[in-house]
């Protein structure tokens, strides 16, 4: 059993790096040991020489297609020279286990041609010749990976290159067997087909990783989405859901807009077509580039005797026969050339590199999901697969990975933070119990009062009549009084027919309140029929933008059967939105946020980037940020910027508006003395950020913070923490009985240990209780620290955080700040008109002349601000799309005479 050590670590003092230095390990916490999906490896003892290859300069060719120019070079052309074989990947770095002797410069051009039809001549010529140049630019002793694992060497370019040194390695064997997606590589033993063309791969995932004193692989399952082989034709049929060709015609009424959306899906496929040669058949692989706007029998082109042939024609000539569907569209391939559908076919274990679509999204969670004993089998089943002891190139290099089982080590169980309920519940403080508690008995620490109400009901009254709407109205109002809302029978409902103008509907609802009793609604509850999305999103503009007036969405399906259990938890929702505080962190319990002489506010910050293929479309950003003593109430703002930045452009202008409502709560709320309105210290944490950005993160987003805290004559102590979601380390029990009913680790399980960061402070987190599948640690890399917090006051204050997600009565995997920023940038395609031109949805068409910054703008200049009503209430409280909603300023900041 492996021994947890609290002695603090030793990393020499010369030893610099990126965030703050690790002096020593967490100590709180129940000691429990695990399996972690890590296994050791052995670093390489002799030097590595690392080579520039420089690929074909005629163009960018694909990753895969230089793998195979490579494999030429080495088995074909000049194995004397590239023997021992060394690893490529696939772009530029070239690793080889021996100096090659490329003569005295290093250095060395050769002439490598296609062998197996991956390109083909023009008529009359040989096979197309490619010139790749090897040149020696470094020599890498693998000692610096020894230094660096033992805290003595800080993390340069010596560093990054060997261990990537190492990763093309182990990368190298499958690459050559497998379709491969950067880190990952699939295989067909497991795969399933979902429709529209598409099917699904169950794959590995491999990356070597650092930690203090060990070099570890870590290996996960994974799952790519791929085109479904066979003919062309029958891939863009599923793609539509249907089976007769004739469809597929432009001349039968295919669409241009609906032609343009199979085009986005099909561009960049790899097909394979058949061409007559002198020595009879050629099978020739070719990439769709886009689709032709009419039938092969359609199309004409010129003959060189001055003559015109329709495509039809061309093909029935060279094929002897006529074609089965002449009127349906053609692939153009290559410049102008263009290709029937029906004599395209797509060859297996192709990856769809776009977003999936969404209606196909259950079907990828339920495939990749796999409980955690299902999932730890399978990865070390994934040792056979990669088979790292067979690997010629592993062999070479050096490398010895001789575990064949998942790696126990030390964890320790956090204890939960005390919650605090209203005075009135019978049991005010409570102890969650694997993340998870119940409101029963309990009622909110702040609720709400709700004076006058309306329904407006956007399903049939057929399908949901007057019963049903008393229903929901008594079940809701039943429940508010069970958690201590005031929640009056004044209420006024009406039907609506969902074509009509939504904000104009949900305005005369408020006006009929008004009618009514002389008051306007504080809140407007919305019952949505199945797909009533275009509904959804014009009611959430109504309350983001429009007016600010809070709304709570619902689904008719849910109301109509709902328990009492259902209504508490849409009133989890109502009561933030409106400005109440459903629970808070008992202060005992987290008296790194609740020391009163040193008020804390603690920020959440994200930016989430458009889907791959969407040109144009720009990125949101968002800022979350607390404005209460107790850390409960937060409050946030959002913004467009470049599309794929991950630096926030305005952070310093959102967090010096954050830092206001701060000030401004504490004075006017809370009444704090003007000494004590301004925050001690700030607790940041950023979501999104890769290693490779931390530095950057560092100089432009701390800097920003600074300057909004100057700006406010102010100088907190700040700490800031990257939140990473986006890797694949996993934790397994090592017995049934130290799991929770998920068959997960506990909730609060953390480790700093063994396969944390050789030299900066770090630590994963198990937060949340497990529910489907295998549960994803939080991965929290402290870069900046003025507080000087412990490891275990960084680890207890974040565990605390990820209890006071609002909307909920169990723990969330990341802190509730990171939480809703995530969702606010969600939200914040919301922000446009949805009446107007600007369209996110997946059937989208983006015409390619228009270049992507011009799109850009449109995108900023389009983009409503929140609603002024709105902007300190926490009207991202929900994120999925059943209760997403719309909310209102906060009662001691509004006018609510205006409407």
């Amino acid at each position: 059993m492996p021994q947890e050590n609290n002695t603090a670590p030793v990393i020499a003092s010369h030893v610099t790096t990126t965030g703050v230095k690790r002096t020593s390990y967490g100590k709180t916490g129940r000691p429990l040991t695990i399996f972690v999906n890590a296994f050791e490896t052995s670093i390489p003892q002799d030097v590595i020489f690392h080579y520039d290859i420089i690929p074909p300069a005629d163009k960018v060719l694909p990753a895969r297609v230089n793998m195979t120019l490579l494999r030429e070079l080495q088995t074909r052309i000049a194995p004397d020279i590239l023997t021992p074989l060394g690893v490529y990947d696939g772009r530029k770095n070239f690793f080889s286990p021996r100096r090659l002797p490329l003569g005295k410069d290093d250095c060395k051009e050769f002439d490598v041609s296609l062998q197996s039809g991956d390109q083909i001549a023009p008529k009359g010529k040989g096979p197309k010749v490619y010139k790749i140049r090897f040149n020696l630019v470094a020599q890498i002793n693998p000692e610096v990976l020894k230094r660096y694992i033992e805290g003595k060497q800080s993390l340069d370019n010596a560093v990054l290159t060997a261990i990537t040194a190492l990763n093309v390695v182990i990368r190298m064997e499958p690459s050559q067997k497998y379709p491969f997606n950067v880190r990952s590589f699939f295989t067909d033993q497991e795969k399933r087909d979902i429709g529209l063309g598409l099917e699904l791969w169950r794959g590995y995932f491999q990356s070597v990783r650092p930690s203090l004193h060990k070099m570890h692989i870590i290996i996960d399952t994974s799952t790519a989405t791929m085109y479904t082989p066979g003919p062309l034709i029958s891939l863009c049929l599923a793609f539509f859901k249907k089976t007769d060709p004739r469809v597929l015609a432009p001349k039968n009424g295919l669409p241009d807009r609906e032609r343009l959306r199979l085009q986005r899906f099909v561009a960049g496929i790899r097909v394979i077509t058949t061409t007559k040669t002198e020595s009879g058949e050629k099978k020739i692989e070719r990439v769709v580039k886009k689709l032709s706007t009419a039938g092969a029998s359609a199309l004409s082109f010129k003959l060189k005797d001055g003559g015109a042939m329709t495509v039809a024609q061309y093909f029935q000539k060279v094929l002897n026969r006529p074609l089965r569907h002449p009127d349906v569209i053609c692939a153009e391939i290559g410049t102008g050339v263009l290709i029937p559908l029906e004599l395209c076919e797509v060859p297996p274990g192709q990856i769809m590199r776009k977003q999936v679509p969404p209606e196909k999204t259950k079907d990828v969670v339920e495939f990749a999901t796999k409980k955690p004993q299902d999932r730890l089998k399978s990865i070390e089943a994934g040792l056979q697969v990669l088979a790292y002891g067979q690997s010629e190139y592993v062999r070479n290099f050096g490398m010895n990975i001789t575990q064949t089982h998942a790696t126990r080590i030390s964890a320790r169980v956090l204890n939960p933070p005390m919650l605090r309920y209203g005075k009135a519940s019978q049991q005010p403080t409570i102890m969650p119990a694997n993340g998870q508690w119940n409101m029963r008995a309990k009622k909110f620490y702040k609720p709400v009062e709700i004076l006058h109400w309306a329904v407006v009901i956007y399903e049939r009254k057929q399908r949901f009549n007057e019963r049903a709407a008393e229903e929901l109205i008594q079940g809701l109002s039943a429940s508010a009084h069970d958690v201590g809302m005031t929640m009056k029978p004044n209420t006024v409902t009406v039907w609506e027919n969902g074509q009509g103008n939504i904000a104009g509907q949900i305005k005369a609802a408020g006006q009929q309140v008004f009618t009514k009793f002389g008051k306007y609604p504080t809140l407007i509850v919305v019952v949505l029929p199945e797909g009533g999305n275009d509904i959804y999103t014009a009611v959430k503009h109504f309350g983001d933008v429009t007016t600010g007036v809070a709304t709570q969405c619902l689904k008719s399906l849910k109301c109509s059967r709902a328990q009492s259990q259902y209504f508490a938890n849409v009133c989890l929702k109502i009561n933030v939105k409106l400005g109440g505080i459903n629970a808070i962190p008992d202060p005992n319990s987290v008296r790194a946020l609740a020391d009163p002489q040193n008020p804390t506010i603690v920020m959440g910050a994200d930016v989430i980037h458009p889907a791959p293929g969407s040109l144009g479309r720009p990125s949101f950003t968002a800022l979350v940020a607390s404005v209460d003593s107790d850390n409960a109430k937060y409050t946030a703002d959002c913004g467009v910027q470049t599309s794929r930045q991950e630096i926030i452009e305005d952070l310093e202008t959102m967090a010096k508006t954050m830092l206001t409502r701060y000030i401004k709560y504490r004075s006017v709320v809370e009444r704090k003395s003007p000494q004590m309105a301004p925050p001690k210290r700030i607790i940041f944490y950023r979501d999104g950020v890769s290693e490779g950005q931390f530095q950057q993160v560092l100089d432009q987003e701390l800097v920003a913070l600074q300057k909004a805290c100057a700006a406010h004559k102010i100088k907190p102590k700040i700490t800031f923490i990257v939140v990473g979601k986006r890797h694949h380390i996993r934790f397994f029990p090592t017995s049934m009985s130290d799991a929770d009913k998920s068959g997960n680790c506990p909730a609060g399980t953390v480790v700093d240990q063994e396969i944390g960061h050789p030299t900066d402070l770090d630590f994963y987190l198990q937060s949340h209780g497990g529910l489907l599948g295998t549960s994803r640690p939080a991965h929290y890399s402290v870069l900046h620290d003025e507080n000087n917090f412990s490891p275990d006051t960084l680890q207890s204050l974040s565990f605390a955080l990820c209890h006071v997600y609002a909307r909920s009565t169990r723990s969330v995997s990341i802190p509730a700040p990171v939480y809703y920023a995530d969702i606010v940038c969600s939200r914040a395609k919301n922000h446009y008109d949805p009446t107007g031109t600007v369209d996110f949805s997946d059937s989208a068409t983006n015409d390619e002349s228009v270049q992507a910054d011009t799109m850009l703008e449109a995108f900023r200049r389009g983009f409503k601000p929140l609603n002024e009503r709105q902007k300190t209430l926490m009207y991202f409280s929900v994120r999925f799309k059943n209760y997403q909603s719309c909310v209102r300023y906060p009662q001691w900041f509004v006018n609510l005479s205006e409407f």
